[in-house]
């Protein structure tokens, strides 16, 4: 099964809906900046070449695999006296550090040991094709 697994400390929960909605949608702001939202710009004169959603490759609903999310609750904020912190950030900042370590993990076998975000692709290509290509050292466990 393909999916994300993501564990929040986020204090008191207030309203369980809207926090699992907030991680919700920033696992997926994160997972569309990690593979496929991409400003490009005309080198020569700096003309916004994707200035438009059909061009920026947002993520879609059919792309986002399933979400599984647990919430800590053990550690309430001290500074507030609900308890809460905040949780919107949460799945924006992780997911694509995650997907990138997991796609890098994948291709490590292949020579492949960097590639910039997105990872359209054609950049995961070129990197398979420029890793296979590089002497292959032996990763550390």
């Amino acid at each position: 099964m393909v999916g994300y697994w993501a564990v929040d400390d986020i204090g008191t929960v207030i309203n369980p809906m809207i926090v699992e909605g907030q991680i919700h949608g920033g696992v997926a702001q994160g997972l569309g900046q990690a593979l496929s939202e991409h400003c490009l710009y005309d080198p020569g004169n700096g003309q916004l070449l994707s200035g438009s959603f059909m061009d920026y490759a947002l993520p879609r609903a059919e792309q986002i695999p399933a979400i599984v999310s647990e919430l800590d609750e053990s550690e309430p904020c001290t500074h507030n006296p609900l308890g809460a912190k905040g949780c919107g950030e949460a799945g924006a900042i992780a997911a694509p550090a995650a997907v990138v370590n997991a796609v890098l993990d994948a291709l490590a076998p292949l020579g492949v040991g960097d590639i910039d975000m997105p990872l359209t692709s054609e950049r995961v290509w070129q990197a398979i094709r420029a890793g296979s290509s590089a002497p292959q050292e032996p990763r550390a466990t």
